[in-house]
């Protein structure tokens, strides 16, 4: 029987192309294999938003070289966002590669699959991977925000939602195969519905997915600063399924840099969105990027991006050096930042974080709370919180897919561990 593997990085949305590339791959008579090596079919989900990034990207496709030099048989495609206008360029460079396919494009690298002319068994794989507890739905497509350092625009296009009717029969067809929390995916996914006709909005979407049966818990992310609305705010503290944790990337908490950005608001502007939020929604957890090192970024600037942090508290802050991505605004800007500085800067977001999460965290100790269990991992059955805390307990039973009351025994930063209570 034919196998496949799907080697994945980058955002959401990339682990929820997998997971579609995956179920596809299994109703055609696939199995999964151990690895890329040992697989027929060889898919790379590909990443490029970071440099480092996209250097994991080349130096793992160069790796599968010596694997099709001694199985020409075998299927290789490069899919995601290392694949745009670049493909000619691609197909040079990468000789050994059977499909050059877009982001998200799932039926393209079907068909590209089906050219190559591997048999498939009739009576379908003998075993099929279990649906995730928490599974990822994208609503819609591509960006049309500029922000200047960013790549995504140009690799997966012009905002594109689905139709509210495509979405949740996938939402329902996912309750029906055991998934217990929908995560509605965007690249800003805050744009939803405003280029259907008639328009819609994701607060709809929120509504709609809230009274699908079986589905128990519903997020969405990665919203926009720009776009997040009072609608959708007050449909996190109205819906109880939907949990009370938003992903709003504030990026710089200086305002020469976010203009440099292009991300078209201020710091305060910003300030004053996330005190809306925390108003409407007392107890939410919120989460936010920071790029650190972008070009003209001074040290008052940076100041600027620490004080910020320090005042809102987030409960994750993903923190990043820039880099430059090829074909970007950004690109025309003198890099002023030396990689050493962008580093220090990096690690000292990091440090502050660590401190400010783990106090949030220190006050969770004795507490409580009510875990969406996702799978074990070492031993210990892993899940998370409505504000998507990470949670580790021990337990003889089979937890996966089931709500857990757990109390918190012990409290780090990054994650916490307590025992099950009837």
């Amino acid at each position: 029987m034919p196998r496949y593997f799907v080697w994945n990085i980058g955002c959401q949305m990339n682990t929820a192309d997998a997971q579609r590339i995956e179920e596809r791959m299994q109703a055609l008579g696939f199995e999964q294999a151990p690895s890329l090596e040992q697989a027929d079919v060889m898919v790379m989900n590909t990443c490029v938003v970071r440099e480092r990034a996209e250097s994991r990207v080349w130096g793992r496709l160069n790796s599968l070289k010596p694997v099709k030099q001694k199985r020409p048989d075998a299927f290789l495609a490069l899919m995601g966002c290392a694949v745009g206008d670049n493909v000619q360029a691609l197909a040079e460079q990468f000789p050994y590669v059977d499909a050059f396919i877009p982001p998200s494009d799932v039926d393209a690298l079907l068909q590209a699959v089906e050219r190559h002319g591997l048999e498939v068994s009739a009576q379908g794989p003998a075993h099929i991977l279990p649906a995730p507890v928490s599974r990822g739905i994208t609503a819609i497509h591509g960006c049309d925000h500029h922000c200047t350092y960013c790549i995504v625009r140009l690799r997966r296009g012009r905002e594109a939602s689905r139709t509210m009717d495509e979405i949740l029969e996938e939402v329902r067809a996912a309750a029906a195969q055991g998934s217990r929390e929908i995560v509605l995916l965007g690249q800003n996914v805050d744009a939803y519905g405003r280029d259907l006709n008639p328009p819609l909005d994701l607060a709809d979407l929120l509504h709609a997915a809230h009274e699908v049966d079986g589905v128990w818990r519903v997020r969405f992310l990665t919203s926009h600063p720009g776009d997040l609305s009072p609608r959708v705010i007050e449909a996190v503290r109205d819906l109880p399924r939907v949990c009370e944790h938003f992903e709003l990337p504030v990026q710089s908490g200086d305002d020469a840099v976010l203009k440099r950005m292009g991300r078209n608001y201020t710091a305060d502007e910003y300030r004053t969105l996330i005190r809306q939020v925390r108003d409407a929604v007392p107890g939410a957890a919120i989460a936010t990027d920071v790029i650190v090192g972008f070009p003209g970024e001074t040290g008052e600037a940076f100041d600027n991006t620490y004080h910020l942090l320090e005042e809102l508290r987030f409960d994750a802050v993903h923190v990043a050096a820039y880099s430059v991505r090829p074909g970007t605004p950004a690109e025309r800007l003198e890099d002023t930042v030396p990689p050493i500085l962008k580093e220090r800067r990096r690690r000292v977001v990091d440090d502050l974080q660590k401190h400010i999460v783990g106090e949030i965290n220190a006050k969770l100790l004795g507490e409580t709370m009510e875990v969406l269990v996702e799978d074990r991992r070492k031993g210990r059955w892993r899940g998370r919180t409505r504000t998507n805390k990470l949670i580790f307990f021990e337990s003889a039973d089979n937890w996966r897919g089931r709500l857990a009351h757990v109390r918190i025994t012990w409290t780090g930063p990054w994650w916490l561990a307590g025992e099950v209570v009837e």
